[in-house]
């Protein structure tokens, strides 16, 4: 929750507020924070999987702008099996996209005018969601989302 001091601890606010929303969502297993080469793929990780990266951040007279990307993945299961339809293929890649944009789109509809927004987090401009697939070693789907969240800079320069 947003609160008086946020300029001295703004970046734990944001990080730790988007990272308890996503693993609230029952679509998502596990969230880790940093560099993309920083997601463990040792297939020790339990899958679905949000991962968190601050792309950098603006620091306004009145506020400062946290810019992210936040990652939401799942394991691509193959089947074996022969299958006729070849748009729907033999894997689950249609269902991972699916699911993990509505992880995306439940993440910024909150901060856009949800709980989030009302507890002083504001999404600024429009975020962007791209879809990857067969990505890293454990061959995953999913989509990068790109957002900026805004808070308040209290902070008091006296």
């Amino acid at each position: 929750m947003a609160t008086s001091d946020q300029g001295i601890r703004g970046f734990y606010l944001v990080l730790t507020t988007i990272k308890d929303e996503l693993l609230s969502n029952p679509s998502i297993k596990t969230c880790t924070f940093g560099d993309i080469t920083d997601i463990d793929l040792q297939k020790q990780t339990i899958f679905p999987l949000a991962h968190i990266i601050i792309d950098g951040a603006t620091n306004t007279e009145k506020t400062l702008q946290f810019s992210f990307t936040v990652l939401t993945m799942e394991q691509i299961d193959t089947n074996n099996q022969f299958v006729d339809d070849v748009f729907d293929g033999n894997t689950n890649t249609q269902d991972i996209l699916n699911t993990q944009l509505a992880v995306s789109n439940r993440l910024v509809s909150r901060l856009r005018i949800g709980a989030l927004s009302q507890t002083g987090y504001q999404l600024v401009g429009d975020p962007t969601c791209e879809p990857f697939f067969d990505r890293f070693e454990n061959i995953l789907a999913g989509w990068a989302t790109t957002f900026t969240v805004q808070i308040i800079n209290d902070i008091n320069v006296c």
